[in-house]
């Protein structure tokens, strides 16, 4: 291999002192091999390239043809682009929005119809994926502080904020047109309103007051009356019992998930009741679990189910009580994880007992009475 002769000029031995040995900048020249093509001079003048004679150059391997793990951010790889909407979308938390809505759709004491329920679950899908989207849209630098969502897509640069925001505004403007024009016009009503009280009111009293929990249950309690609205084009006492049950639910839900969450909430600056009164978070959750056992009882009277939803929700509410208790006496990551775990189970069980023991499955009552008077009077 050919070597490069480089001349170092040596420093005045009085300057380094008595304490100065001879080495190998003692000697006139050195001998060594560039590491790399080229050689760059970095002194105190401006820098400058020297090229390497054509032997030396034929002496380095060719440039690597594998292509490194890293990518730009934002990434412009588009092969993943339906996963990336997805995680946009919060999947899991979309898919829980429509599963809602579903049940308020099967639980409405009206004929249940495929096309308007197939309408109004893309319907309701959509928008629940583009008020997601903004969410994400509006707070990645906080997402970026936090464990839990430093990962997202915005936030690692796999999508841009533009990106983000022209699928948002297709995926809404979407969805409402389905529901207007598909469905009906207090379904889209419903849609818009809950658009709009996510993204525009929920997302940044995130940062101001510990009353964005309460906003956020109503965003969560919505869905199910765009279901029953989808269906009988009317709001009725099961709408908002649904609606009520699905509002209790989610704080004992959502406080026993930011319990173990805290340090990642006072990171990002985010107003939860975890973090700026722990009492109330655990008094909260006991409340609504009681809650939930009170409208289950009120579900006869307002004679939208049978007796026997008293029956069979009791045990589950009564379980569901006992775990929030414990939550409320010790408040340890176990007490807050089991209580957390339950209301994963606990939430679609209670929909399946309410529509299984619904009270109308179909309202025919009119229909025969009025086809028994034109017959009698015809004959």
């Amino acid at each position: 291999m050919s070597k490069l002769l480089f001349q170092i000029k040596l420093c005045n031995p009085k300057v380094l002192g008595k304490s100065y040995s001879p080495t190998l900048l003692l000697k006139k020249h050195v001998y060594f091999t560039l590491p790399a093509a080229t050689y760059v001079n970095k002194s105190d003048r401006k820098a400058t390239t020297v090229a390497l004679t054509e032997d030396v150059t034929k002496a380095f391997p060719e440039k690597p043809s594998i292509v490194p793990a890293w990518r730009p951010t934002p990434s412009t790889d588009r092969t993943n682009i339906i996963q990336q909407y997805l995680k946009l979308s919060k999947i899991r938390l979309t898919t829980l929005v429509v599963v809602t809505s579903m049940a308020g759709y099967a639980v409405a004491p009206a004929p249940f119809e495929w096309g308007p329920f197939a309408l109004c679950i893309a319907g309701t899908g959509l928008l629940s994926a583009a008020a997601n989207a903004v969410n994400q849209f509006h707070e990645v630098p906080f997402d970026a502080q936090m464990n839990r969502t430093k990962q997202r897509v915005l936030v690692c640069g796999r999508l841009t904020p533009l990106h983000s925001i022209l699928f948002a505004a297709t995926a809404s403007l979407s969805g409402l047109a389905i529901l207007n024009f598909g469905v009906n016009g207090l379904t889209a009503s419903l849609g818009l309103a809950n658009f709009i009280l996510y993204t525009s009111i929920y997302t940044p009293m995130k940062r101001i007051s510990i009353l964005n929990t309460w906003v956020g249950s109503i965003v969560g309690a919505i869905p199910p009356l765009m279901g029953w609205a989808a269906c009988a084009n009317s709001l009725g006492p099961g709408a908002w019992l649904m609606a009520a049950l699905l509002y209790s639910w989610q704080f004992p839900h959502f406080n026993a998930l930011s319990w173990n969450l805290r340090p990642d909430y006072s990171r990002a600056g985010y107003r939860m009741m975890a973090v700026t009164n722990p009492g109330l978070c655990r008094r909260v959750a006991l409340r609504h679990t009681i809650a939930l056992e009170a409208m289950t009882i009120a579900a006869p009277f307002l004679d939208v189910t049978n007796w026997w939803f008293v029956l069979e929700a009791s045990p589950l509410n009564l379980y569901f009580i006992y775990l929030a208790y414990n939550f409320y006496k010790d408040s340890s990551s176990q007490t807050s994880r089991k209580l957390f775990r339950f209301s994963l189970i606990h939430l679609p069980l209670l929909m399946i007992l309410f529509l299984v023991n619904k009270k109308k499955w179909f309202v025919f009552d009119e229909e025969p009475q009025s086809s028994v008077k034109n017959v009698v009077a015809v004959t």
